[in-house]
């Protein structure tokens, strides 16, 4: 994580406290992209092929997986390549109505912790970017419920993006501006999901025997234009425009655009990536 242009690097703020509240005192969908769906969808970048690889090979059979809080589908398409059938759900109808995927997936708009497949139906559940978002005592029952015995849980997710040295300046003071929009269940993520770990390795669940990804970052090569969308398609950045009626990366744009230089040149990004993966005991 790169602390320069990451605010919530750090020590736990209140925002962070409140984001670990009893899961009863959570509201049952925070839905903080349907919105910015469509955006969303052209904006994130994609998902490396080795955590996919590292995925499949981890189950004994690949003939289902659920993938849980799927979005718009950056994790789906990666699935349908190693799994004969993907079963993919998100609460958000406007995320759904901008996924897409390949003929051998079906997507559904489901919450994650209700999900209408069979008991022991699947060789593994995904998700990612997304398990902070879920009230996750029932999430994991769900989870205990669909995968058949010996089948995996893996959930991963991506912290703040790391910028070349002479522009993390200026998007490190864009990201401050945002600091506080952002909602309370970004700082689970900064913390790489480690307050889920009671939840992981409760039974059903045990420890796989590899449970770290071989690629530890997503990389891109990207022109100023494209980071610029991305930043656009941030839940903090929305809650911010709603609440002073500025837009926090247009306000930024032209200083960030300064520091980039030239503006068609390709820089390269890149965001550390986390995962956890468990096994359903036979």
């Amino acid at each position: 994580m790169n602390a320069a242009s990451d605010p919530q690097a750090g020590t736990p703020s209140a925002a962070g406290d409140a984001a670990l509240a009893p899961e009863s005192a959570k509201p049952p969908f925070s839905d903080h992209f349907s919105a910015v769906a469509a955006q969303y969808a052209s904006a994130r970048p994609e998902y490396p092929e080795a955590l996919f690889d590292w995925i499949a090979s981890l189950v004994a059979s690949r003939d289902a997986a659920w993938e849980a809080g799927c979005g718009s589908g950056q994790a789906t398409r990666g699935l349908a390549s190693r799994f004969a059938r993907v079963y993919a759900t998100d609460p958000s109808a406007a995320q759904i109505a901008q996924a897409k995927g390949p003929a051998n997936v079906e997507f559904a708009v489901e919450p994650a912790e209700a999900c209408g497949l069979p008991d022991a139906s699947v060789d593994a559940v995904c998700v990612a970017q997304a398990l902070h978002w879920f009230d996750r005592p029932r999430f994991f029952a769900e989870c205990a419920r669909v995968l058949k015995p010996g089948g995996v849980l893996v959930a991963w997710g991506y912290q703040d993006i790391v910028v070349p040295e002479d522009v993390r300046a200026a998007v490190g003071d864009f990201s401050a501006r945002i600091r506080d929009a952002w909602p309370t269940e970004r700082y689970l993520v900064d913390r790489a999901y480690i307050d889920f770990l009671p939840l992981f390795d409760a039974p059903p669940f045990e420890r796989v025997a590899i449970d770290d990804p071989p690629v530890r970052e997503m990389t891109v090569e990207w022109p100023l234009m494209r980071m610029l969308d991305y930043f656009s398609s941030y839940s903090a950045v929305k809650r911010y425009r709603e609440a002073n009626g500025v837009d926090p990366v247009a306000a930024h744009a032209w200083d960030i655009a300064i520091a980039w230089r030239d503006s068609e040149k390709t820089r390269r990004l890149r965001w550390p990536l986390f995962a956890h993966a468990r096994r359903k005991r036979a």
